[in-house]
């Protein structure tokens, strides 16, 4: 570029506002490169199969015979995906209630199921019964009780086997962690919770005989008898007044997947006001065994009306 080009340049006015103009624009140019700078590229992320990652063990060895127990009523959509999970597991028969079945439900074990025992009962005698009838039609060591609507996976099956394989005699399911606040709680779960503070047993909250998955060792059976299952409460009862080892042992989330129907919907419904019922037996089993009240001596009328009278 010669001096006389230069000079040229700068003599003119407009030169040095386009020059400030050009380095603006290319300082703009710049920014806007900076902030619109491409995101690296995500790390792949290896897809994960839930299905694989649930599967129980294939080598799962216990010291002693297992068999499961599944009460069952009406229920072709969901038994098949039931016993496919009890399948999985180590048992040494699958025992499958009919409860007053008029569905599919039957046929569907007996062509896919081959060797479950069918158990079929005309009348619906509720899901509780079924359970005193199956576990009576085996000599397992430990027994696994499931109900057929509520697919459950081998692996969350599995602890409550393993728990009564290593001294165990009632291994319940830890409801705890699914539960609302006490003051949003139906007053099935406040029976419970209540029916295990009055056995001193508050340790356990709300774990219950009467929810299912759980198991019971041989001794339990022996012992109480398979008959008592029929009242789950009192079960429960009868097995913490006689010594036995009652913990909870896993979390299976089973309020969220409970099939609704038209008897266990709504507040005060029948199913409600039967489980209500069973924790009074059992309570009227504590005092019985006990031979006292567990929270302390029960004031008679005569005894209300002196301490009136006193004031």
């Amino acid at each position: 570029m010669t001096r006389a080009y230069r000079r040229k340049k700068r003599e003119d006015p407009g030169w040095g506002l386009r020059r400030v103009q050009r380095k603006r624009e290319t300082t703009a140019s710049m920014h806007s490169r900076r902030v619109r700078k491409p995101t690296p590229r995500a790390q792949e992320i290896p897809e994960v199969n839930l299905t694989e990652e649930r599967e129980a063990p294939s080598d799962i060895v216990l010291q002693g015979t297992a068999a499961a127990v599944v009460s069952v009523c009406n229920e072709e959509a969901t038994i098949d995906r039931v016993l496919g999970e009890l399948e999985k597991l180590p048992l040494a028969d699958i025992i499958v209630v009919l409860n007053g079945c008029t569905d599919g439900t039957r046929s569907a074990v007996a062509k896919r199921h081959p060797g479950a025992t069918l158990v079929d009962v005309p009348d619906r005698l509720g899901h509780d019964v079924g359970r005193a009838i199956g576990a009576r039609l085996t000599q397992a060591d430990i027994v696994l009780f499931v109900d057929g609507d509520l697919p459950i996976p081998a692996s969350d099956l599995l602890p409550f086997l393993q728990a009564v394989d290593q001294g165990t005699d009632v291994a319940l399911n830890d409801l705890g962690r699914h539960l609302p606040p006490y003051t949003q709680q139906d007053s099935v779960t406040r029976c419970k919770g209540f029916l295990n503070r009055v056995l001193r047993r508050s340790d356990l909250g709300a774990s219950s005989l009467t929810a299912v998955p759980h198991a019971l060792s041989r001794r339990v059976l022996n012992q109480l008898g398979p008959a008592v299952l029929a009242v789950p409460p009192k079960a429960h009862t009868m097995a913490i007044l006689h010594g036995m080892i009652v913990a909870a042992v896993h979390a299976v989330d089973v309020i969220k997947t409970n099939r609704k129907r038209t008897f266990n919907v709504g507040k005060g419904n029948a199913m409600e006001q039967l489980i209500i019922g069973d924790h009074a037996e059992a309570l009227t089993a504590v005092f019985q065994v006990a031979g006292y009240s567990p929270l302390g001596p029960v004031p008679t009328r005569v005894d209300v009306a002196k301490g009136r009278n006193a004031r």
